[in-house]
Parts: C-alpha cells; sequence; structure tokens
C-alpha cells in the first residue's frame, strides 16, 4: 500500500513537472515569435528606433554567435540586432534585396529628375537666348505698340520695360495733349481752348494731337507705344480712319479687388517723384522720406471704383478693334513675368 502511494505521488510530480516545464517552454517560444513580428514589422514599415534599444539589447541568441547584421547601415534602428539569425537566412535575404531594389530604384529617380532639371534649365536658357535675339531683331523695326489696362494694372512698369527692350516712343495722351499746347501747334491751341474752359478734350482734337506726334521723326525712326490709349470704340476708329495702325495690342488683366489694393495703398515722393506702395514696395525706413509722401485725391477706393467702371464699360469694344493682335496677360505675376510674356507677345505678333 505504501509502495503504491509512493507510485502515484512519484507520477504525479512528474507530471505537474512535466505540464509546467511545458508552459516555460510555450512561453518562451511565444516570447521569440513576438520579439520576431515586432523586428519584421520594424523593417517593413521602416520606421527608424521603431522597436526598443532594451528588446535589441536583449534579443536571445539561441546559442549561436551574435552577428551585427546591420554594420552597413541597411536597417536603421537595428544596429546590432542578428536580423538574419531572428528572421531566417532566406527570409533575410530577400529583406536585403527588396530594400536593395528600393534604393536603386530611389538613386534611378533622383538621377532622371536631376536630368530633368538640367533639361527645363537648358530650355529656359535657350528660350531666353532666342527672345533677346528676335527683340534685338526687332529694335532695327519701328514697333507700332499699344497697352491697354486699368488703372493701376501695372501699365507704367511694363512701358518703361518696353521702352528700354525695345527702343520704341512711350507716348500717352496727358503728355501728347501737354505738349502739343506747349509747342503751340494748331491742334495744341484748339485742345488748349478746350482744357481751359474745363471741358473734355473731344475725340478728333485727341486724334490730331496723336496723329501730329506719331508723324515726328523719332516716332516714325524707333517706333512708339501708346499708353491707355485708345480708350474707347469711337477713338480705335479714328485712329484706324487716320491711317494708324499697331503691330500688337497688349491687354493687362487684373481682378478688381486686386486694383483696388493696389490704387489706395500708393504713395508718391513729391521732392524724388518715387511711387511706392506701402504693401507692395514700402518706402525707406526714414522719417523724413515718409512724413513727405502724398497720396494722391483720387486713389480711394470710392473714386477708384468709378474710374473702373468707366474702364469696363469700354474695354471689350476697345479689345474688339485689334482682335487679331490683341494678346491677354496676368497682370498679377510679377513685373518680372509680366515682361517676358509681353516681350513673347510682342515677338508673336509683329511681322517680321
Amino acid at each position: 500500500m505504501a509502495l503504491n502511494n509512493l507510485t502515484v505521488n512519484l507520477v504525479t510530480s512528474w507530471e505537474s513537472r512535466r505540464k509546467q516545464n511545458r508552459k516555460t517552454t510555450m512561453l518562451r517560444e511565444a516570447s521569440v515569435v513576438l520579439i520576431c513580428l515586432v523586428l519584421l514589422l520594424g523593417v517593413l514599415t521602416g520606421v527608424e528606433g521603431f522597436v526598443p534599444s532594451t528588446i535589441q539589447r536583449k534579443t536571445p541568441s539561441f546559442g549561436l554567435p551574435t552577428r551585427l547584421a546591420d554594420s552597413s547601415g541597411d536597417f536603421p534602428g537595428f544596429e546590432g540586432v542578428d536580423l538574419e539569425q531572428v528572421l531566417g537566412t532566406l527570409k533575410f535575404k530577400k529583406l536585403k534585396r527588396k530594400l536593395k531594389r528600393k534604393k536603386n530604384q530611389a538613386i534611378r529617380d533622383a538621377e532622371a529628375e536631376a536630368i530633368k532639371d538640367a533639361n527645363r534649365a537648358a530650355h529656359d536658357a535657350r528660350t531666353r537666348a532666342n527672345l533677346e535675339s528676335k527683340i534685338e531683331k526687332l529694335k532695327k523695326k519701328a514697333l507700332k505698340l499699344i497697352i491697354s489696362g486699368a488703372p493701376a494694372s501695372g501699365k507704367g512698369t511694363q512701358c518703361a520695360i518696353i521702352k528700354e527692350k525695345f527702343g520704341v516712343v512711350h507716348l500717352s495722351t496727358g503728355d501728347m495733349l501737354r505738349a502739343a499746347v506747349a509747342a503751340e501747334t494748331e491742334v495744341g491751341k484748339t485742345a488748349k481752348s478746350y482744357m481751359d474752359g474745363g471741358k473734355l478734350v473731344p475725340d478728333e482734337v485727341i486724334i490730331g494731337v496723336v496723329k501730329d506726334r506719331l508723324a515726328e521723326e523719332d516716332c516714325a525712326s524707333n517706333g512708339w507705344l501708346l499708353d491707355g490709349f485708345p480708350r474707347t470704340q469711337e477713338q480705335a476708329k479714328a485712329l484706324e480712319e487716320a491711317g494708324i495702325y499697331a503691330d500688337c495690342f497688349i491687354m493687362l488683366n487684373v481682378p478688381d479687388d486686386d486694383l483696388i489694393e493696389r490704387v489706395v495703398g500708393r504713395r508718391s515722393d513729391p521732392v524724388t517723384g518715387e511711387i511706392y506702395h506701402m504693401t507692395f514696395k514700402p518706402p525707406p525706413e526714414d522719417e523724413e522720406i515718409r512724413g513727405r509722401l502724398e497720396q494722391r485725391s483720387d486713389d480711394t477706393e470710392e473714386k477708384a471704383r468709378v474710374r473702373l467702371e468707366q474702364f469696363h464699360t469700354n474695354v471689350d469694344a476697345v479689345k474688339g478693334s485689334y482682335t487679331k493682335i490683341c494678346v491677354e496677360i496676368d497682370g498679377t505675376l510679377t513685373p518680372d513675368d509680366v515682361s517676358e510674356k509681353v516681350a513673347k507677345a510682342i515677338t508673336s505678333k509683329v511681322k517680321k
């Protein structure tokens, strides 16, 4: 009886230890599998430092020599971890090949993008050189140009650039009227009588002033640029009837809200004549200069909207008179970008 009890106790104890060992083994294996999954997830997602350093340092070696699988830096965040041992040689090599393909593809993409950038730069350089060559050739031709746009659309800036690039004579109706009055020409005297009486100078008188000015030697030799004229369809027809034709009609387009912002922020220096804008072209940080700046009486939002309404009333009819030679340009771009587009427009419309 005692022997039987001893036998039962031994068997029970052995079974208990076997079950305990089995649980320990299963927990160990589960821990290893979990570590492998964490490491693999970190590699596949490419998240640097995904695995805590404590796990990296304590990865079991399974009784095999520990090798530094990432001495080359192929697997950021897994320095000191023997990934080949953890993942198995086959999976590890497959992973390295995949990573190598990605790296090679990234290198090829970067090289391709660099080639594209170089080609674009070379193309832009050739385009600019070609444009400059065309401009030089057109300087020998007496160009006949008209530029139009709402108040504050940038006509003044572009007129100065066009004058410098193409060598044309820049003309505005106000300057021409004042010059005709000062020279006491016949049309100048007629214009003066209206101006002195506070009346608008009629179109026929303005056309006479323009026609006389365009016939002068500098305009005949160098060409001309009419700034903001004609303003109405009647003036456009009168120019045509007078035998005055343009090579290119440039239209600067700027949204009304942008125009209002440009107008109300505009200031002028009565001493130097310099024009500033409180937002886009601020004056120098000089109290004397800032103190003497002036704002035109009509540079208010209310008056600017009235001028815009008048401009919009006639602009479509004026453009309709120059359909074949009209080029519309986005005036919201930088002055340099607008200038480049204007130059391209002129070279494309002017007959060689």
